[in-house]
């Protein structure tokens, strides 16, 4: 491609609106353009990145076993309904105006509805389905560019298996191919156990990449590899256990006092000495009941997790409510003479816990003495908390280290949730209905191309690998004022393309070599090749190596054989 004619419209300044370096570098070089929030043109430079993206994707893919589809984005939201995930992705979710379909962010329920129609037997299967495919999410806050938007591409795979251990081999290819993936699309990755969310499911990993730009937060050890998503992390705290004989409980006057560091600041105790009530409502079928929840000191109570032991969306309480339910404010709440018959669970920590303070449902006024098993009817004890740095890995006891990461891709083992709510069975070797059971697997490919921009930069621009770059070679006349340049230049160019090496040639006329050598370096290249006046007449031609800064001379005459084993020996 000759410069002059290319449609790259790179940038000096940066964008007033972009903040992590992915997002200015792909605005700058020309890869992409806003058209409204969170939505983005791809220009045919970053364009040419994410077909080089795509194909690794489908070489994997099929690589598996699984065969590609394309479905719609539009869907009737009948599927949606069916499966109760109009309520799970609430907002998100774009619906048609006056028309009783969605925009897909997804296609679980599309799929389901494909194998119900036409997988019979077990004999149907196992199957692996995949697609790469434009997804619609209604972000509140598109940011970051590409990697938080509102339009996206994705490649999202689902497996059908007759059987649990079908699944599990289904997965873990999976697995596999997307390490293989990310590995040869050059990005420094690692993967966690998540949470599933609103996909369901009984397992789920993220495959992130460490940044100050990420989303999520993650717990890492760095001795023995344990990795998990602050969503369901968990570390060696110790529980809070017996104290001592339990004593009786005491109201305590506390006048004005909400917070526990205020609480253990009045009476002179520690954290690890009170269990702090939280309220939330979770939904049960079309009603809302309020659950109370309580975490050690100031443990904080991770979402997440929550939803997770409910098994539905849940919300945090409004401090109206919490005076409608207990007669008191927020601050003063805790476990003995509640006014209303409420559910309660508590965080691990608390269990077989005694001597405990808490709030006494009235006012400032607290409670001393409390033994949870004495005093508490507790409806159950799980892992509630969310880890903080510093707390001993679960698995070698080394201090976690908590860190924002980017999420690369996400898979789940689905079980039978989609399959039970469209009636998606088959026929077992008994000749027994049963549901078919799913695993579901997404990359998201805008964030391939945004992770390794993040990784692979320096103050001049994106470093670009051969496996992802849009060219491999930027051929550059640097003084396109002189006939000998542009004559060498154009015989250069004609022989690579001949050769099938991508190459972009920088050609314009009246474009100082400052500015052309600032254009190639922002856009990123590998192999820079610069025809100059100044070496022509010694009969060389220079070479630049874009991620070393190595430059080196080479007789002109075999400048085309030194081009090529230098692409041999990068990367």
């Amino acid at each position: 491609m000759k410069l002059s004619k290319a449609f790259i419209p790179t940038l000096k300044e940066v964008p007033a609106d972009a903040v992590i370096t992915s997002h200015k570098l792909m605005i700058r070089s020309g890869m992409i353009r806003p058209l409204t929030a969170g939505v983005y043109s791809f220009l045919p430079l970053g364009y040419r990145v994410i077909k080089k993206i795509i194909d690794i994707v489908r070489e994997e893919m099929d690589s598996i076993g699984a065969q590609e589809f394309f479905l719609p984005a539009l869907n009737p939201i009948e599927l949606w309904e069916q499966t109760d995930r109009v309520k799970a992705f609430g907002d998100t979710m774009y619906h048609v105006k006056n028309r009783p379909y969605v925009l897909a962010p997804t296609h679980e329920e599309v799929i389901a509805h494909i194998a119900k129609n036409h997988i019979q037997s077990y004999k149907d299967m196992p199957q692996v389905w995949y697609q790469v495919q434009t997804k619609f999410r209604n972000e509140a806050r598109p940011r970051s560019g590409v990697i938080r938007s509102r339009q996206f591409f994705m490649k999202d795979a689902y497996s059908l298996d007759s059987s649990w251990e079908g699944l599990d081999k289904s997965y873990n290819d999976q697995h596999e191919a997307y390490k293989k993936i990310f590995t040869r699309c050059g990005i420094k990755f690692f993967v966690v156990g998540a949470s599933s969310g609103a996909m369901g499911g009984n397992k789920s990993q993220e495959f992130m990449v460490e940044s100050n730009a990420g989303e999520d937060t993650c717990a890492l050890c760095d001795k023995c590899g344990y990795a998990a998503n602050v969503e369901v992390a968990t570390s060696k705290k110790e529980k809070i256990g017996k104290r001592g004989e339990s004593k009786s409980i005491e109201k305590i006057h506390t006048p004005n006092i909400k917070t526990i560091d205020e609480l253990c600041s009045f009476l002179k105790i520690t954290p690890d000495d009170c269990a702090k009530a939280v309220v939330y409502f979770y939904q049960v079928e079309d009603k809302w009941e309020p659950v109370l929840i309580f975490m050690s000191g100031n443990d904080e109570l991770n979402e997440s997790k929550l939803t997770s032991v409910l098994g539905c969306q849940v919300v945090p309480a409004k401090p109206e409510e919490l005076f409608d339910i207990f007669g008191a404010n927020a601050g003063s709440l805790g476990p003995i003479n509640i006014k209303k018959k409420i559910k309660i669970i508590a965080d691990k920590r608390l269990e077989g816990a005694n001597n405990l303070y808490s709030g006494a449902n009235e006012d400032d006024y607290h409670l001393s003495g409390i033994d949870f098993e004495r005093d508490v009817k507790v409806d159950g004890y799980y892992d509630l908390r969310t880890v903080i740095e510093g707390e001993a890995c679960p698995d070698c006891g080394t201090p976690l280290r908590i860190v924002k990461a980017i999420e690369l891709g996400h898979i789940f083992k689905l079980g039978t949730k989609y399959s039970e709510g469209l009636q998606a069975n088959f026929l077992d070797e008994k000749g027994e209905e049963k549901p078919i059971i799913m695993g579901s697997y997404g990359i998201g490919i805008e964030r391939v191309c945004a992770c390794y921009i993040e990784q692979n930069n320096d103050e001049y621009g994106i470093i670009w690998n051969k496996a992802l770059a849009p060219y491999l070679v930027s051929l550059i006349a640097v003084n396109s004022n002189v006939k000998e340049v542009m004559q060498k230049s154009e015989e250069i160019y004609n022989l690579l393309v001949k050769k099938n090496i991508d190459t972009v040639y920088d050609d314009r006329v009246g474009v100082s070599p400052g500015f052309k050598f600032k254009d190639a370096d922002l856009i990123g290249i590998p192999l820079q090749v610069l025809v100059s006046e100044k070496n022509l007449k010694n009969g060389k031609i220079e070479i630049k190596i874009r991620r070393t800064g190595e430059r080196k001379l080479f007789d002109q005459d075999k400048i085309i054989e030194s081009i090529e084993n230098i692409l041999k020996e990068i990367d």
